[in-house]
């Protein structure tokens, strides 16, 4: 696969590239480069994650040395699980299962913890010469991607490290480029800065968009109305049931409007990148079944007011009991991790 291809692979159905120019120069010097996306260990894993899956078997087939980052102690920092780290390792081999019921093969990619690099002190000499190089502003401004706000009264201390230990992450997996969702761009963008101050590589950031809650989204904060594991009937869960996907589905947010619409979001960046066309079922008054081949026809269906919202949600509800048949499969032969998952969220 020439070079070309790769860019290809790795452009899709991405938000943003910082920068394209890097990534294409790093994709003609690099046969095997490093890159890595990580996670917080805190909860049950929704439907999000496949557009995630999706953009790592990307990076593995743009032969990229992949590593999946658990940020046990990051999580801690943040209260996950009350602060308890055994149960937040207990979620990151939960979620370990799902990215390989979502087709992420355990042998394709490396999975790392936090706490394997903090044992090296270079870890936290690049943690306090990346303070050095941020201004305290700077670094209150990327809080956002902990899901706090700047100004958070009852903030700890501790949470002020959390953006300079992603940054450290980075650079202490000697990493080409560091992927997330768009949520996590702060986070990147303070690394990158803090690499030109310091004279240290300056890693390509990629960042895919963020599939937003089933109850609606603010146009102008997206972050803070994406998908989230907190708020169950926000989110389709990968391994839900039949009927809780057709429930959550049944009353998820759907104006008669394109834009902030979180039903017609996941017909886009889910359902037609798996299935490449879909059949919505209607009775024959009014007008029977119908096909569409492409997100575009469907979008434009729906604008003109040629399909109704249940329909639109009835048939986002069995398009996806399709798509995450496979996981639903693989926690049925696999079920220790997640019924150890599911003892510690009681």
């Amino acid at each position: 696969m020439d070079s070309g291809e790769r860019l290809s692979l790795l452009t899709r159905n991405t938000e943003e590239i910082v920068t394209l120019d890097e990534l294409k120069v790093l994709l003609a010097s690099e046969t095997s480069p490093r890159a890595y996306v990580g996670f917080e260990p805190s909860g049950l894993v929704h439907l999000g994650w496949m557009i995630i899956a999706a953009k790592i078997r990307d990076f593995i087939d743009a032969s990229f040395d992949f590593t999946i980052f658990f940020a046990d102690w990051h999580a801690y920092i943040n209260d996950k699980f009350g602060g308890d780290i055994e149960r937040i390792r207990t979620c990151a081999g939960y979620m370990e299962d799902c990215f390989e019921a979502l087709g992420v093969r355990n042998d394709k990619v490396t999975y790392r913890f936090a706490s394997e690099i903090m044992e090296d002190i270079s870890y936290w000499e690049k943690v306090i010469k990346i303070g050095k190089a941020s201004t305290l502003t700077r670094v209150k401004r990327a809080l956002t991607i902990m899901g706090r706000q700047e100004d958070e009264a009852e903030m700890d201390a501790s949470k002020t490290l959390y953006p300079l230990m992603q940054a450290a992450d980075i650079f202490e997996l000697d990493l080409d480029v560091a992927y997330a969702g768009l949520d996590q761009r702060r986070a990147h963008m303070l690394a990158r800065e803090a690499a030109e101050k310091l004279g240290w590589k300056k890693p390509v950031a990629l960042h895919t968009p963020l599939l937003p809650s089933l109850k609606g989204m603010d146009r102008m904060d997206p972050i803070s109305t994406k998908m989230s594991k907190s708020d169950p009937d926000s989110a389709v869960l990968v391994h839900d049931s039949p009927d809780d996907i057709r429930r959550k589905m049944g009353k998820a947010f759907c104006p008669p409007t394109v834009e902030g619409n979180p039903v017609l979001a996941i017909y886009n960046y889910i359902i037609f990148d798996k299935l490449g066309s879909v059949t919505i079922t209607r009775p024959q008054k009014f007008g029977g079944p119908v096909e569409f081949g492409t997100y575009g026809d469907i979008e434009s269906t729906y604008a003109a007011g040629r399909l109704h919202p249940m329909d639109l949600k009835n048939g986002a509800s069995e398009a996806l009991i399709e798509i995450l048949e496979p996981v639903r499969d693989y926690f049925k032969r696999n079920p220790k991790r997640f019924d150890e998952m599911t003892r510690i969220m009681d």
